[in-house]
């Protein structure tokens, strides 16, 4: 819980932290923030939430990261796991495939296909059950002023509301993104793209779940929206008017060649959109922080536009969680910029590559790619590549330091739902701390697991011990490694090394 001390001297301002747009990434951070008790204020400009499919993607860490906002079970009644994303060209040989089935290193599948208003039903609901949450949709901020450690934010209709800190997750428009002042670094890579979704009918199955149609007569996307669900994307070619793309009667042409048709489905949504690579030159202005769509922006080629917005949420919130209980100097909060502008940056040059291979229009172009990629293709499919971990910022420097941790099971249970999340250490081997380490570990809701890898239903511990092994780690709230020991004198080091990096002592 919020330390009470800190509450006293905050007492005048509305809320510790007050959340400006209600997508994945502001609920997902109004949840976590919550559930650690600390008073949010969330505005979002829209009465309603948007009722129709954006994000169709997610992938097995995000999967961890909404577990961790209470909701795992009902999420996985809302997916449909998509182990392998296959590419093929206008004649239908494959150019690539790449992914796998079953439950990725966190726990989840290594991708997973949703509707995204059934995620914010699931979000909002959760956020609703939680306390000292104020929610006010419908509001638009339109003015905001930083002053003696605090932020006042003026709405629409010239109410003012005081929070220890804000974050802007209100989107590629963002409003709190203007008025900090924070600019953009824009890519030059622009594609309008036609975004078909539709709802079946009657069940049935698509071989692959997943497919990139690489035809430079139309280069078109095939996937999974989610249960029942289906997802088209069609490039719009040089010379086609846009126009003549937003008519519904041009969807249906595009679709048919699927055996897609009104009788046999609904269409829920179709619209042009133009992709853009984007990315804000600062995260953070003061008490005021970026996080999602307002600092950054990708073509959806990777999947990983909602993704990258939720790791925010997921990297700001327990940094937040610190500083507002006392537990961490504000200067912790500089890390966030330091560790996720990185990792968002990889996931746009992903995505640009990606589109460069798809986004191929001349025939001959495509021949020459084609032939080049089919000389790649493999009978066993191609790893599905991660993001890179975190090479700088609250890491210490030992191995595997930055690295996402597994996600191992406990009685047959998810290790995050029996543990809880926050800072652990993780061993095969019994743990032994002096009591000073062992309380001070405990007072900032440290866990000591110690799990059994040869256990016949917990294979990713198992796997990660044997490949790595190390004596025990030490896993930050955000999943991500903070540190490895050798043997508990080491651990203790380390535990050492993070109470001194957290407070800004001088390490012994």
């Amino acid at each position: 819980m919020t330390d009470d001390t800190t509450r006293d001297v905050d007492a005048d301002v509305d809320a510790d932290v007050a959340i400006v747009g209600l997508g994945p990434t502001g609920l997902v951070l109004a949840i976590l923030l919550a559930q650690r008790g600390h008073r949010v204020v969330a505005f979002e400009r829209w009465p309603e939430p948007y009722p129709l499919p954006r994000a169709v993607h997610f992938d097995h860490e995000v999967g961890r990261i909404l577990q961790a906002c209470g909701i795992g079970d009902e999420l996985r009644t809302i997916i449909e796991p998509a182990g392998i994303y296959e590419w093929r060209n206008a004649a239908g040989a494959t150019l690539l495939r790449f992914g796998r089935d079953g439950d990725a290193a966190s726990g989840w599948p290594a991708s997973s296909m949703f509707s995204q208003p059934d995620l914010e039903r699931l979000l909002s609901d959760r956020l609703a059950s939680l306390d000292g949450v104020d929610v006010r949709r419908g509001v638009e901020i339109v003015a905001l002023e930083q002053r003696d450690g605090r932020v006042d934010l003026v709405t629409a209709d010239d109410r003012r509301v005081g929070a220890m800190y804000v974050v802007g997750c209100d989107g590629a428009r963002s409003t709190v993104r203007d008025l900090v002042g924070i600019e953009m670094t824009d890519h030059g890579f622009f594609y309008d793209w036609l975004i078909v979704d539709v709802e079946l009918h009657e069940p049935r199955v698509f071989e692959p779940t997943n497919l990139q149609v690489c035809d430079p007569a139309r280069p078109t996307t095939a996937v999974s929206g989610g249960p029942g669900r289906r997802r088209w994307e069609f490039m719009r070619l040089p010379d086609e008017p846009v126009d003549e793309l937003h008519r519904e009667e041009r969807a249906w042409e595009l679709l048919a060649p699927w055996d897609i048709r009104p009788d046999n489905c609904t269409l829920v949504r179709h619209a042009v959109y133009t992709f853009a690579a984007r990315h804000a030159s600062e995260w953070r202005a003061g008490s005021v922080f970026l996080a999602g769509d307002a600092a950054h922006q990708m073509p959806p080629f990777a999947g990983q536009g909602m993704c990258a917005g939720v790791r925010d949420a997921a990297n700001l919130s327990w940094k937040l969680d610190h500083v507002l209980r006392g537990v961490a100097d504000d200067a912790v909060l500089d890390t966030y910029a330091v560790e996720r502008s990185p990792s968002a940056r990889s996931a746009i040059d992903f995505s640009m590559e990606l589109g460069k291979v798809i986004c191929v229009p001349d025939a001959d172009e495509a021949a020459a790619r084609d032939e080049a990629m089919i000389a790649g293709v493999t009978d066993e499919p191609a790893p599905a590549p991660d993001l890179p971990g975190i090479d700088d910022g609250f890491i210490d420097d030992s191995p595997d330091a930055g690295a996402l941790f597994v996600q191992g099971t406990i009685g047959g249970r998810p290790a995050d739902d029996v543990l809880g999340v926050g800072w652990r250490i993780v061993s095969p081997f019994p743990v032994v701390l002096d009591d000073d380490l062992a309380d001070w570990f405990a007072s900032i809701d440290g866990v000591v697991s110690v799990v059994d890898p040869a256990a016949p239903d917990d294979p990713n511990t198992r796997r990660w011990f044997d490949s790595h092994g190390r004596h025990a780690v030490l896993q930050r709230p955000d999943f991500h490694v903070y540190g490895t020991a050798a043997t508990d004198v080491e651990l203790a080091r380390l535990l050492v090394r993070l109470r001194a990096a957290l407070t800004r002592e001088v390490s012994p």
